[in-house]
Parts: C-alpha cells; sequence; structure tokens
C-alpha cells in the first residue's frame, strides 16, 4: 500500500531524518522517510558514514554525511565495525555529535532559492543528544522510537526495577514474575542487556525517555489494535503526541538493506506446497557459537520440514568462511535451503512460508504480523524477549524457545508450531491479527487516522521562510 501524495501539502515543506546507523534502525527511518515524501514533504536525510544507505534507491530524498566525515577522527576511526562492539559508536556519537548536527542545521535551515522551509527533526530514539540542538533552533524534534510501546514503558521501568534489586537477583529466580509487568519473567529483563540504572545501558536509555519526555511528538511503527493499552498509558505518562502506524504495510524495508538479497532461491520457494516452509532468520546484528549454530541446523534438519535459512557470513563467531561448520554439504538434504541475505517481506508474504523462526527483533515481528505469520521466537537481547513474550504469551501467534539453542526444543516448536493439531490454533490468531491490522489502515482505521493526523501535526508547525 504506497499512498499518494496529499495535493494539499504539495511538497513545500522539508522534513530531515536522522537514523541510527544499524539495521534495524535505519529500515524504519526510510520506510517512514518514503511515508512522508508520499505526503507530499521533501526529505532529506542525514546519515553517518558508517553504515551509510544506498542512496541510488532513493533519488528522491537529499542525504547529508556528518558526524564521522574525517577518516583521521581518532574518536570515530578506532570503533569496531563488526559484532556487539559496533554498538559502541551509539556512546561516542551521543557524546560528540552535538557540534557537528548543530552546524549541518545551521545551514540547512538558511533557506537557497527554491529551497522549501524545514518542518521539523524526527531522529532516531537513542539519538538523544538531538533534542538540545533542535531546541538551540526553536526546531521541533519528533522521535522515532523503532521498538515496540510496550518495550518502551519496560525500558522508562529501569530506574523501578534498580530500586526493586531485579538486577542482583541469582538464577534461582529467573522465572519469576515481573510485577510491574505480570507478562514478563525476571530473566527477560535481565537480557536487556543492564544491570544498574547507573551504568552505561542504563544511563542511554534513562537519557533516551528524558529526551523523548522533552520532544514534540512521538512516531511509533505500530497499531493500536496490537498496543492499544500501551498506547493509552504512554500518551497518559508522556503527555506528547503519538502517532501509530505500521511502516510495512505503506512500503517495504528492502531498498534500505545494507546487504545484497539473495533471490536465487525463489523457483524453489514457488514449487513448495502452501505453508509447509519454515522461514528462519536471526536478524542483522545476532552473532552465535559454533556449537549453537550445529544445535539450529540439527533442530531443522530433524524436524523434517521445508526451511528457507538465512545465514550472514559473520552469523557465526569466529568462523573465517561462509558455512565452514555444517558437517558437509549434503547434511542439509533436498528439504534445506541456506542463502545470505533475502528481501524479508517478500518472503514472509510468500504463500509457501508457514511459520518464521525469528530472533524477535521489532521489525521481524511486525512483519511477520503484518503477513499473518506464526512464529518460533528465539530472542538474544534488547527488546527482542520482551516481543517474544508478547507474541507468544499475549497475543499467543507463536511459541518462544526458553532454553537458548537446544536441537530438541528447535524440532519440538516446529513439529508443535507447523505440525500438531494445536499448532492450527496459532496459525488461526496470527491470520486475525493480520486482519485486524489491515482494517486499521482502512478510511476511518486507527492506522489510517494516525498518518491523517502526523502529517496535519508536521504541516501545522510554523517555520522560518527568511
Amino acid at each position: 500500500m504506497e499512498n499518494q501524495p496529499r495535493s494539499t501539502v504539495d511538497r513545500n515543506r522539508r522534513v530531515i531524518l536522522f537514523p541510527l546507523p544499524f539495521q534495524g534502525h535505519i529500515n524504519p527511518m526510510l520506510q517512514l522517510a518514503n511515508i512522508l515524501y508520499s505526503q507530499g514533504f521533501s526529505i532529506t536525510i542525514l546519515h553517518t558514514n558508517f553504515n551509510a544507505p544506498n542512496t541510488c534507491n532513493y533519488p528522491h530524498f537529499t542525504f547529508k554525511a556528518i558526524l564521522d566525515n574525517d577518516p583521521h577522527d581518532e574518536r570515530y576511526s578506532n570503533l569496531p565495525s563488526q559484532g556487539f562492539g559496533a554498538f559502541s559508536r551509539i556512546f561516542v556519537f551521543n557524546q560528540y555529535g552535538a557540534d557537528a548536527l548543530r552546524e549541518e542545521l545551521k545551514q540547512m535551515l538558511v533557506l537557497g532559492k527554491d529551497e522549501p522551509p524545514v518542518s521539523c527533526l524526527i531522529t532516531d530514539g537513542i539519538w538523544y543528544f538531538t533534542q538540545s540542538v533542535a531546541d538551540s533552533f526553536n526546531l521541533p524534534r519528533l522521535v522515532l522510537r523503532t521498538s515496540s510501546l510496550f518495550c518502551f514503558l519496560v525500558y522508562a521501568s529501569i530506574p523501578i526495577f534498580d530500586n526493586r534489586g531485579y538486577y542482583k537477583l541469582d538464577s534461582t529466580h529467573l522465572e519469576d514474575q515481573v510485577a510491574e509487568f505480570p507478562v514478563l519473567k525476571v530473566k527477560d529483563i535481565l537480557k536487556l542487556g543492564i544491570r544498574s540504572k547507573n551504568d552505561a545501558g542504563g544511563e542511554l536509555m534513562g537519557n533516551m525517555v528524558k529526551q523523548t519526555k522533552a520532544s514534540a511528538g512521538i512516531i511509533w511503527n505500530s497499531f493500536k489494535e496490537l498496543e492499544g493499552l500501551e498506547f493509552e498509558r504512554v500518551s497518559h505518562d508522556f503527555q506528547v503526541p503519538s502517532f501509530v502506524l505500521p511502516f510495512p504495510k505503506h512500503f517495504t524495508s528492502s531498498s534500505s538493506s545494507l546487504l545484497e538479497h539473495d533471490r536465487t532461491f525463489f523457483p524453489w520457494l514457488d514449487q513448495q506446497p502452501p505453508n509447509s516452509v519454515l522461514y528462519v532468520s536471526f536478524g542483522s546484528a545476532g552473532q552465535v557459537e559454533e556449537k549453537d549454530f550445529l544445535e539450529i541446523a540439527h533442530g531443522l534438519v530433524d524436524s523434517k520440514q521445508s526451511f528457507l535459512w538465512v545465514v550472514r557470513p559473520d552469523f557465526v563467531k569466529g568462523s573465517s568462511t561462509w558455512l565452514e561448520t555444517l558437517p558437509d554439504d549434503q547434511f542439509l538434504g533436498e528439504k534445506g535451503r541456506i542463502v545470505k541475505w533475502v528481501p524479508q517481506q517478500e518472503v514472509l508474504a510468500h504463500k509457501a512460508i508457514g511459520a518464521f523462526l525469528t530472533h524477535s527483533g521489532w521489525n521481524s515481528t511486525l512483519e511477520s504480523v503484518c503477513e499473518g505469520v506464526a512464529m518460533i521466537c528465539s530472542p538474544f537481547w534488547g527488546d527482542q524477549p520482551l516481543n517474544a513474550r508478547c507474541m507468544s504469551d499475549v497475543w499467543k501467534v507463536g511459541v518462544c524457545l526458553e532454553n537458548g539453542w537446544q536441537r530438541e526444543e528447535i524440532t519440538s516448536a516446529i513439529t508443535r508450531v507447523m505440525v500438531d493439531e494445536g499448532g492450527e490454533g496459532i496459525q488461526e490468531r496470527a491470520r486475525v491479527l493480520k486482519q485486524k491490522l489491515d482494517v486499521s489502515l482502512i478510511k476511518g482505521g486507527s492506522s489510517f487516522k494516525s498518518l491523517e493526523s502526523l502529517v496535519d501535526y508536521i504541516s501545522s508547525f510554523h517555520v522560518n521562510k527568511n
């Protein structure tokens, strides 16, 4: 569904967007940029050189690189670029980014001939340093949260978790219920990767929450029929306008991929019976040990179900070549296909896909909901355990692997969702949830109205036309 530009906007206002430089954050920001462009706004994308987007896929946008333009700047040049260490860039950019952003905005806010005035700045919520810079120009800053509303409320509760001593509990309490969020277990919030409100992660989330409260509004990649109660709580607690719309239903994220898509498997997929193939992908950042990779492989093969498995070249820690840890070339048999990267939304929408074994990142979770595909959830860290718990225990459109990657549990979960009689209920609930989402997009629906409200809100900002 690609909405046509609204003639009332007539591209006389510019919106500046600034994504976090990681795939799971770039995708929704560029989807939002496409949505706003389709509604008549001119678009400028600020980005770092690290994980810079492919500008050729967006000739209708203006791109400007900031922050790490100097290859000799040791603040940025010596940072890790692979694996979990790459996320250290978030802390460095937040610490040193204000001056560079201020200089860039200063130039952009001086209008040239025939240039539309800047209406607002939209940044990833993790870029909390941008709020003070926007304030210095009296420029409205909206926040894009790339996680669920539920996850945001959990992050806002980190000080409460700390004060209640959750982070000091030993392993005997991992299965205990979290009183403030009964759907969660203690092990779920420990997987956030935070051990105190005062450690690096706790302070990052605390600053994110604080500056989100100070923003002019929050944009959520979700829909009210999925997170209605959370929307009401956020609206009450934060008292800034919130706009909830499911980006994947407007534009796919395929053009913003940092990796090249493999499409050679589609003829094979086209030949598979409906709902017979398990799609497997653990996202753009997660990594596993070799022993876990082999457990996953055996679990898939032992399930006797056809599967399409995305394995990035850096997915297995310490591997020098792709798939070197598989036992042999014949191990997968005729039922399995392994590829490096795929256009995920297109795969999930394929009639042959019967379930999705996922790391439960929010983009993947929402894309699965959009296509009515049941999930087998195997989260790593951060918001992923929270998403997995909601999908399995609240909406009941999937099951959770509770004990990491064990072949027997993987095989059992696949069988439960794709083969056993009980899996029919999971599949049906996934289809019903998709139907609710589809209805929200029809004129008068919650997502339709939220998009209209967002466009009207951005259009209402005063702009300096000098």
